[in-house]
């Protein structure tokens, strides 16, 4: 008989004591111990294939010099956007993690990524649900891939016609299998029958391993479960992507050493009133980190958004006070956003505060410089700021713009829809230089924009060691500025 041995795991990061402690000396957290009991089976590591003889090499250590090493080809799906966060595709053994808020789309991501790869063998493994709830929601999905698509997109913000979206039942891919498990053993017996291409695991915390003895979902069993498919994903060449939970803190639940484990981390945000999602990477070994993808979520499924831009500025006929564009970056990709703001008088004896999508702090922040540098008396009046679009941003550099439209608004001076800003303020209301600036003028001349206000300590002079920037190459009007009271004066005179 294997012997079996009592472990005490932290919920919260997954710390092992030898006995129950009230306080985790790792993450701080009270009364978050649980015990566990471990079994020792006879076997070592247990095989992922019952004919695998693999495991039975003894690893050599082999110098850098004599690894030989050839770029293989990623395997590209057909969604655009999955692809970037990736960092081009698919790579082959790969072992991928995917979390995010419950409800916000990410078993609608993996099933709608299965159906739509017909050239491959694809297992979507489903703890959660039936395979008559996986069937419905695959009739919904399937027309995004296919003519109905299209025919949505044509006629977007009309009423479609019901014969012209019908399409035959056939279109859903034969290559999708799917399997209602949450044995591991049981799910490694299918996968040696089926021998798929790519394997879709919906989620990790419903798995169970028969070498643990502990409910699913506990620390020891995620880690366990894990270390199977990454033994088996790495031995096959198979990628594996898991769809996990995350925690009311917004980390992924489950033990840290989880998102250690895998090879990337991607993050599904979004707010579940708003339509728009996005595709965060956290962690990628095979790419890098800073890239993101954005979606919009429909009856019919999530559909990729190209050109993000032109979905978060709003239509207008005529310039209104206390809206401004500004061009950030979300990862690797520039965007223009809408930045809004509301000042009026305050009725209450303290003003308020409030900023959505934006650092509250760095908003008094802004409001500080503009009483102190520029003389605007804004200590008694009530200040809203808003990014359009339910997005939540970091960037430094629509400092400028939330300024301008605060004055904006302030004055009741509209600015001109074809004005963008870029441009982070130093607590001396100097504008500070910001990376990427040439992505962010060429997006603005893409969407039709006529000027950009930009730091002047974006173009160095000539023998710096930074690159000096070419501005006659763009057509879109540059203007340089140095300081915020330079900007006002260039905007309200």
């Amino acid at each position: 008989m294997a012997k079996s041995k009592i472990a005490y795991f932290c919920q919260s990061c997954g710390y092992e004591s030898a006995k129950w402690l009230g306080k985790c000396p790792s993450c701080a957290q009270w009364n978050t111990f649980v015990e566990e009991i471990l079994e020792k089976p006879n076997t070592s590591v247990p095989n992922w294939k019952t004919s695998s003889t693999t495991l039975q090499k003894a690893n050599k250590p082999v110098q850098v010099a004599d690894i030989t090493f050839t770029e293989e080809d990623r395997l590209l799906t057909p969604d655009a956007e999955f692809n970037r966060v990736l960092g081009g595709g698919i790579v082959a053994g790969s072992l991928v993690l995917i979390g995010g808020e419950p409800g916000i789309g990410k078993s609608t991501l993996m099933l709608q990524l299965a159906l739509n790869m017909p050239n491959l063998k694809v297992l979507y493994v489903s703890g959660e649900e039936s395979e008559r709830q996986i069937k419905m929601r695959a009739e919904r999905l399937v027309e995004v891939g296919g003519q109905r698509s299209e025919v949505r997109d044509r006629h977007l913000g009309e009423r479609l016609n019901k014969s012209e979206i019908e399409q035959p039942r056939s279109e859903i891919n034969k290559g999708c299998y799917i399997l209602t498990e949450t044995s591991t053993q049981n799910i490694f017996k299918q996968i040696e029958a089926l021998e798929p291409d790519l394997v879709v695991i919906d989620s990790i915390q419903t798995l169970h391993s028969a070498h643990i003895e502990s409910t699913p979902g506990s620390v020891s069993q995620v880690r366990e479960c894990t270390a199977e498919l990454l033994r088996f994903a790495k031995e096959s060449s198979t990628p594996v992507f898991l769809i996990g939970h995350i925690t009311k803190d917004g980390m992924i639940a489950g033990p840290k050493i989880l998102e250690h484990m895998v090879d990337t981390v991607l993050q599904f945000e979004g707010d579940r009133h708003h339509v728009y999602r996005i595709l965060r990477t956290v962690k990628n070994r095979f790419g890098s980190s800073s890239e993101l993808g954005i979606y919009e979520m429909l009856g019919e499924g999530l559909r990729e958004v190209s050109n993000p831009s032109e979905i978060l500025l709003s239509q207008r006929d005529e310039p209104l006070s206390g809206i401004t564009i500004s061009a950030t970056l979300e990862g690797m990709r520039p965007m223009l956003i809408e930045t809004q703001a509301l000042v009026s008088i305050s009725a209450y004896g303290t003003p308020q505060r409030t900023a959505t999508g934006f650092d509250t702090k760095r908003m008094s922040m802004l409001l500080a410089v503009l009483e102190k540098r520029c003389g605007f008396k804004l200590g008694a009046k009530d200040v809203f700021l808003n990014i359009t679009g339910g997005i939540r941003v970091e960037d430094p550099a629509i400092d400028l713009g939330l300024a301008v439209a605060i004055i904006s608004s302030h004055e009741d001076i509209a600015i001109s829809t074809k004005t963008c800003f870029a441009g982070e303020i130093g607590l001396s209301g100097e504008i500070r230089a910001v990376n990427r600036v040439e992505q962010r003028i060429a997006e603005a001349q893409k969407l039709g924009f006529e000027q950009i206000f930009i730091s002047k300590y974006n173009l160095p002079a000539g023998g710096q060691d930074r690159k000096k920037i070419d501005l006659s190459r763009y057509k879109i009007e540059v203007r340089v500025v140095s300081n915020i009271e330079e900007v006002f004066g260039l905007l309200f005179g």
